[in-house]
């Protein structure tokens, strides 16, 4: 397989080692036509998003004590946000899960929300959502591979998106300026913009400690928003200017959750 094939290549390798358990790099790169060294820079791809464990010449699942510790080193702000999160979710709704550390933590609470269609442009989202136990029907975006945010962006998925709608959007934010919206380095915006469009409501999920960061690029203007997620510690000044606007604030706590 050519480097425009890494993520199928990966998926497949998951794949293999789900089925035999443990997989070795010789026989993967014969197995698809590439070399040693391509399947072991997969491999330490793999390993960094937490997908395997490798050792000498292969690689082999998770250890169960390893996913767990691994689960619970997700900051606890985040948990309570995506606790929070999942408590928005209808049973049987179309939601669309964008890439991202705040937003994959919302994966294990939706085992508790039977019949959902998730609509996701991220690799580890779609692989968590296949390890739960009731399994929701998984559609991707397609598009283009970026690296950077490991991610499918570009015009290929923004058409996937314009041929669904959606009851809700999840999405998180590099910072959350109080004038304008959700900001972000990231000069892909379109993909999000797109997920807006197409969902009746959109919920931002981000730690307390990004609200009143201005980054260079607006993402989501407020007009876009419906719902803000962010944990306890948002200032009360924050949190009447986002109210002011006519937007759903909720405030989770990590012992319980708030809503104001």
């Amino acid at each position: 397989m050519s480097k425009r094939n890494t993520p199928q290549r990966r998926h497949a390798i998951l794949a293999l080692l789900a089925e035999q358990g443990e997989v070795h790099v010789e026989a993967m790169a014969r197995h698809f036509a590439t070399s040693e060294v391509t399947i072991r820079k997969d491999l330490a791809a793999l390993e960094s998003n937490g997908l395997l464990l490798r050792r000498y010449g292969g690689a082999l699942p998770i250890p169960h004590e390893l996913v767990v510790e691994h689960s619970q080193a997700v900051s606890p702000y985040k948990q309570a946000i995506a606790r929070a999160a999942a408590a928005c979710i209808r049973e049987h709704a179309r939601i669309i899960i964008d890439s991202g550390s705040t937003t994959a933590a919302l994966i294990p609470e939706l085992d508790r929300r039977p019949g959902l269609v998730v609509m996701t442009n991220s690799l580890n989202v779609a692989n968590a959502l296949r390890e739960l136990e009731q399994e929701p029907v998984l559609l991707m975006t397609g598009g283009t591979w970026d690296p950077h945010s490991e991610s499918f962006q570009g015009q290929v998925a923004e058409q996937v998106l314009r041929s669904y709608d959606f009851d809700q959007l999840f999405i998180g934010a590099d910072g959350l300026d109080l004038a304008r919206g959700t900001t972000t380095f990231n000069e892909l915006l379109g993909l999000s913009r797109v997920m807006a469009e197409v969902a009746r409501e959109v919920i931002v999920m981000l730690e307390a400690d990004k609200v009143g960061r201005r980054m260079p690029n607006l993402e989501l203007p407020w007009h876009s928003i419906h719902t803000v997620i962010t944990d306890e510690r948002l200032a009360a000044e924050a949190r009447e200017q986002i109210q002011a606007r006519g937007i759903r604030l909720i405030c989770a706590a990590i012992a319980n959750r708030t809503e104001k």
